[in-house]
């Protein structure tokens, strides 16, 4: 990680630059594969939108020293996969409505010869997608389910893998304050990291089948929005009160998690920018990695750490649960208390996981926009976070560690 940051710190401060050669110490193909992998995350740059003349990325990158080019090409792949969730996450709302992001999805499933099924908004009433088209009725773009598929002929395991898409937050009729609206761009976050991972994933090719869900809603407040006190059908029945519309990401993200069970995983992991009480934990930079088998929460966490993602394990108290419960529907999606949002939000999804799946959720709420400066290789704005651990998981799975 340390060759990493220095890679991409490097890169950062030579934008404008031609060519550059990097020469950091690399005497194996793991560094190597850290210093070109810095570099290339490093050296990203979003310029979509930009009119005025500003140092653009560095034009090409040459690494001094023998090595794997194997290691090479791997950060290679992982760095265009970060880097398409950057883009995702820093794409302007007004261009990346839930039918645009199924778009991007269903490019992306073409070049890596993934299967691709979308659901648009009459499929999902169809089909009972309650948290999705609850979520997404407010709104004049509507909601998309989107499911990806890999399989590899020599796999003997199923990882799946679910994100929240909501391309833009604004809380809904339980309106946000400006304040906390300005970034909401990005809580789609989880959505792009399973996109990623599995555009990433197809190129590696890890002998394990990975499913993809993204769960793709606009949250917004009008006349045919939900209303706190309505009652959705999630699918496969299970019923929801909802007392808060700003706690929307469990409500679209039930739905494929239930659904994921018909492909039956032997590992589920979930991934959202699911609460603002991630960030009051475990602050902007760390993941917090909830999950209903403690082996598979410990393991998870290593492959992100490995990865260069700091995460952290938290516990899902079994007394949270009663604050969910609700006097007209199965659960409520809000609890009555006031403390440990995080751990609640997590304990609500768990509800809805398949039995006898095990299964983890990773809550990117902070890691997942960098409001700050930018440090290391990390730029300001979209991070790309998850992706990476999404991939060692794959990986770990097919070598049989997970």
């Amino acid at each position: 990680e340390g060759l990493r940051r220095a890679a991409g710190a490097a890169l950062r401060a030579l934008a404008g630059k031609t060519r550059v050669a990097v020469a950091l110490p690399a005497a194996s193909a793991e560094e190597l594969e850290a210093v070109a992998l810095g570099a290339l995350l490093g050296n990203y740059g979003f310029t979509a939108y930009r009119t005025s003349e500003r140092p653009g990325p560095v034009g090409e990158i040459v690494l001094v020293g023998s090595g794997d080019e194997a290691a090479v090409r791997r950060a290679e792949t992982l760095a265009s996969a970060v880097s398409l969730v950057r883009d995702l996450v820093n794409t302007p709302p007004s261009d990346l409505s839930p039918e645009d992001f199924a778009g991007v999805a269903t490019k992306v499933a073409s070049e890596g010869g993934l299967d691709i099924e979308v659901l648009d908004e009459k499929a999902l009433v169809d089909g009972g997608y309650g948290g999705i088209v609850g979520v997404g009725q407010g709104s004049a773009n509507p909601p998309r389910l989107v499911r990806l598929a890999y399989t590899h002929p020599e796999a003997s395991k199923t990882l799946a893998l679910v994100g929240k898409g909501i391309t833009f937050d604004s809380g809904g009729l339980s309106l946000k304050p400006a304040e906390g609206m300005d970034w909401m761009k990005s809580d789609m976050g989880g959505a792009a990291a399973v996109l990623g991972a599995l555009a990433a994933i197809a190129e590696l090719k890890p002998a394990v089948n990975v499913v993809g869900y993204l769960a793709l809603a606009e949250n917004m407040p009008s006349g045919t929005a939900q209303r706190p006190s309505d009652v959705l059908t999630v699918y496969g029945g299970k019923t929801v009160e909802v007392l808060n519309t700003d706690a929307e990401g469990r409500l679209v993200m039930a739905d494929p998690i239930v659904r994921s069970g018909e492909d039956g995983p032997d590992l589920l992991i979930d991934v959202a920018t699911l609460t603002g009480a991630q960030l009051v934990a475990l602050g902007t930079r760390t993941t917090g990695v909830m999950a209903n088998d403690d082996e598979v929460r410990e393991k998870v966490v290593a492959a992100a750490v490995r990865s260069g993602e700091p995460s952290w394990g938290m516990p899902l108290p079994e007394e949270l649960r009663k604050g969910l419960d609700s006097a007209v529907a199965d659960i409520a999606n809000i609890s009555g208390e006031r403390w440990g949002g995080m751990l609640v939000a997590g304990v609500f999804l768990k509800e809805f996981v398949p039995d006898g799946v095990r299964w983890a959720h990773l809550d990117i709420a902070g890691p997942s926009y960098n409001k700050g400066e930018p440090y290391g290789y990390t730029p300001k704005a979209g991070t790309g976070a998850a992706v990476r651990t999404l991939v060692a998981v794959a990986e770990d799975m097919a070598a049989g560690e997970l």
